[in-house]
This record gives structure tokens, C-alpha cells and sequence, in this order.
């Protein structure tokens, strides 16, 4: 089945930290400015727009030094915390002046663990989209710990694509988008398509992060892939050239990487799961014959009778993680019953399933990709 044109109702657009920052850490209006002409121009033509924004840190970084006995987890603390407030009063005052109400929204990974939680802050964003205002996403870097803070802000607005059922997703760098060798050198090529059936970009793509920011090429390509599966189209871009944004949705034959949407679009629960693996809280490992199962043609529940050994601590109603008997993460989904329960009740014939097939994600054999 040929896939359909990518739809621009409906955008996400992240703006990494290298696009608007200078080499000292600076906010750079200049390029903030026109990042806003782009998405006023999207709001009037009745596009919705949500925002994710880095810079906060890299912006608190150049007004402030902290004394020595500061560690480093406590400056960058303090860094978002000042920082966010020169970003919001950037964004602000730009959207004002083309008559959009901009609203700042601070998330953390334990906005999305819980699926309540998570429910709260799609409804809070849908609620500010119905009434016009636009709302400007950012990780609370000031009370997130390592533990619980998202790779970066892709990972964040490739969260916020799947939640809201966006169609799209912009990704702007400080790169033109996905190279097929170590971009600037001789004979490397940007690569302009990918489906999700393309090779693994791994062997292509550099582990490096770039300046003011936590992640890299390679986070960003695992959460297009995801995203692409999902049936959302991602467009990595650079930010740093000027109308990126209204070229892109306007199909101008300019640099950039498109991750084709898939014509088979997830479920809300579904696409949920698949944002949730690192918020796992353990895992079951199942045997041979429960694998086949869940990999067969008909949707089967896991039932306890499949399952081996449990690790870890988990109970009613958080995410775990599936493992065969080789090892292989190959699913996770939400638990019916508490680790101690399902320790005391291994290769029992229980009707309830531990874990029901519409809670649940599997990965393919090859483990590249969610199906």
C-alpha cells in the first residue's frame, strides 16, 4: 500500500537547544524570532501547534555561576530554573506581538508512568489547544533526577506526538538531518527518506551529543522509527535555517530526513505502552511456548501458565517488561497481579491473564521495531 501524503493539521515542533542558544550559552533572539514567525504563520492557518522547547539550562548557564561547593546536579537545577524563565518571557513576548497567547507547561517522566496521569496532561494540553492558546513544552529540569528525566526533548515530543495523536512531528537540530556517513566529509550523503521497513541506520549514524544538549542523532532516529511505525510522520530538520518550518508543511524541496508514517495507525493505550519502557518495573520471563503464542496470527493475552521466573518488584497495574528464555526483551505491557502473586502462582491454569493482549506491546523477532 502506497503511504499517504504526510498531514500538517495537527504539529508538533521541537527546537533543540543547539538552534537557540549561541556558543556562550546565550539565548539567541534572533533565531527564537524567527522560529516564531514560523509557527504564527501555522496558528493562523488553523494549524495546531504544540511547542518543545529546550534552552533553559543552556540559558540559565550564562547569567550565573555557582559557587564551588555546588555540584553539578544542583547547578544545572539552578540554571533551569532561571533559565526557563528568559525563555518563557522570550516566547512570550514574540507570540504576542502576533496576537498568540502562548502558556508554558513543565513535564516530568511521572507525568507519563501512570496512565492517569498521563491522561491528565493530554487533556490539559487539548484543554489550552480548544481555547487558543499555545502550549510551549519543556522537561522540569529544576526537580527532575537522573533517574527520572527523559534522554532529551526529543523523547519528550516524540511523548507528546503519540499522546496527542498528532500527525506530525518537526524535529529541528543544528543539522540538515540523517547523513549515511559523518556529515562534512567527502562522499557522505543526507539520507532525505526512511520507511519503516529501511535498514538499521545504526552503522551510520555517530554516538556523539551535541553542545547544550543531552541526546544525539541516534535518540533522535529510534523515536522517529517508533513514531513512524505509529502512523505519525517525523521530519528531522535544521533549525538554524530561516522558514524551515513553513517550508517543510509546504513540501518545499529543501534538506531534511522524512520518516514515512506507516498507514497502520496504534491505539491510544497502545501508544502509550510503547513510550514505556523505561518505565518498567520488572519483568517475567516466559517460556517457548507462550512466545509462540503471543507471535502467532490470533491476538493472545500472557497467561501465567507461560510464565517461567519473575524479576524485580512490581504490582497491580505497572508496566513490565516481557522476556524469553534467551534473554531477549521482546514485549512489555501493564500486570493484572502483583510480582509476590505471580512468583506463587507460576505455571498455574488461571483464567485472568497476567497481562491482557490490549495492555500489551511486542517487538518483532528481530526486536528492531514494535508491532
Amino acid at each position: 500500500m502506497k503511504n499517504a501524503e504526510p498531514k500538517f493539521n495537527r504539529v508538533v515542533i521541537k527546537v533543540g537547544s543547539n538552534v537557540i542558544t549561541q556558543s556562550d550559552g546565550s539565548l539567541n533572539d534572533e533565531r527564537i524570532l524567527r522560529i516564531v514567525e514560523d509557527v504564527a504563520i501555522l496558528s493562523k492557518q488553523g494549524i495546531e501547534v504544540v511547542l518543545i522547547s529546550s534552552g533553559a539550562v543552556a540559558a540559565g548557564r550564562s547569567e550565573v555561576t555557582p559557587s564551588k561547593k555546588t555540584d553539578i546536579v544542583a547547578a544545572k537545577q539552578i540554571w533551569a530554573a532561571i533559565g526557563q524563565v528568559k525563555l518563557m518571557a522570550s516566547y512570550q513576548f514574540l507570540f504576542g506581538k502576533y496576537g498568540i497567547q502562548a502558556g508554558q507547561l513543565l513535564a516530568t517522566k511521572e507525568s507519563f508512568r501512570d496512565r492517569r496521569h498521563y491522561l491528565n496532561m493530554k487533556n490539559c494540553i487539548t484543554a489550552m489547544l480548544d481555547n487558543k492558546v499555545l502550549p510551549i513544552v519543556n522537561e522540569n529540569d529544576s526537580v527532575s533526577i537522573n533517574e527520572l528525566m527523559f534522554t532529551d526533548n526529543d523523547e519528550l515530543s516524540g511523548l507528546i506526538s503519540s499522546m496527542m495523536d498528532f500527525e506530525s512531528l518537526i524535529i529541528l537540530s543544528n543539522v540538515d538531518g540523517v547523513y549515511d556517513g559523518i556529515p562534512g566529509h567527502e562522499g557522505t550523503k543526507l539520507i532525505t527518506r526512511i520507511d519503516t521497513d529501511s535498514e538499521d541506520l545504526g552503522k551510520y549514524i555517530s554516538v556523539g551529543k551535541s553542545g547544550f544538549g543531552r541526546g544525539g542523532m541516534m535518540t533522535k532516529c529510534s523515536i522517529a522509527r517508533k513514531l513512524a511505525s505509529q502512523g505519525i510522520d517525523v521530519f528531522i530538520a535544521n533549525g538554524i535555517r530561516d522558514a524551515i518550518i513553513t517550508d517543510i508543511v509546504r513540501r518545499k524541496e529543501i534538506p531534511y530526513t522524512h520518516f514515512v508514517a506507516s498507514s497502520k495507525r496504534a491505539t491510544g493505550v497502545k501508544k502509550w505502552l510503547s513510550h514505556s519502557d523505561t518505565f518498567a518495573k520488572g519483568a517475567v520471563i516466559i517460556n517457548n511456548g507462550a512466545k509462540e503464542a503471543l507471535y502467532g496470527e490470533r491476538a493472545t493475552s500472557l497467561l501465567m501458565i507461560g510464565i517461567s521466573r519473575v524479576e524485580g518488584f512490581f504490582k497491580s497495574g505497572d508496566i513490565v517488561r516481557i522476556v524469553d528464555e534467551e534473554g531477549n526483551n521482546i514485549g512489555l505491557g501493564r500486570a493484572k497481579f502483583e510480582s509476590i502473586k505471580v512468583e506463587q502462582s507460576i505455571g498455574e491454569k488461571i483464567r485472568k491473564p497476567f497481562m491482557h493482549y490490549n495492555f500489551m506491546v511486542l517487538y518483532d523477532r528481530n526486536n528492531t521495531k514494535q508491532l
